[in-house]
């Protein structure tokens, strides 16, 4: 059973034409357009006993993150002010934003063990391990009788 990956939905990349013709801003971020300050990449992972999710959020500070479980649904989130302080220099291109992000999983219901969730933050790499239950755990291979 995969994590299921809430929200955050992308729309369509920017076409250089269109840019050209109707400005550059006009299909704008989705993160900007919604309010978000940007959008944090994750890998997810399972095997047999865990299902791991690994977020690269580098530049934060481990106490900044906040992590919330609420009806099956883990949300990780960081709330920060964004620092404009290079709006005065003579940038061509501008990416580096350690603003403000939010990201939301549904966890398979009976399958997660939730009160057993762990997080690390370890160079720029947020580590989130989630246990399974001994339900949702692959069951060894066994012999049936014939009657």
């Amino acid at each position: 059973m995969r994590l299921a990956k809430r929200c955050n939905s992308y729309l369509p990349e920017r076409n250089d034409f269109f840019n050209q013709v109707l400005g550059k801003d006009f299909f704008m971020e989705p993160q900007h357009f919604f309010g978000q300050n940007m959008q944090i990449k994750v890998n997810i992972k399972e095997n047999e006993s865990e299902y791991a999710i690994e977020v690269a959020a580098p530049g934060y500070e481990k106490e900044e993150f906040k992590l919330e479980l609420d009806n099956h649904v883990l949300s990780i989130e960081v709330s920060r002010e964004t620092n404009n302080d290079n709006t005065n220099e003579n940038y061509t291109h501008f990416e580096f934003d350690n603003g403000s992000f939010k990201r939301a999983f549904s966890l398979p219901k009976g399958k997660a063990n939730e009160a057993e969730i762990a997080a690390k933050y370890n160079n720029g790499i947020l580590n989130i391990v989630i246990p399974k239950t001994e339900e949702a755990k692959p069951k060894p291979k066994r012999l049936l009788n014939i009657a």
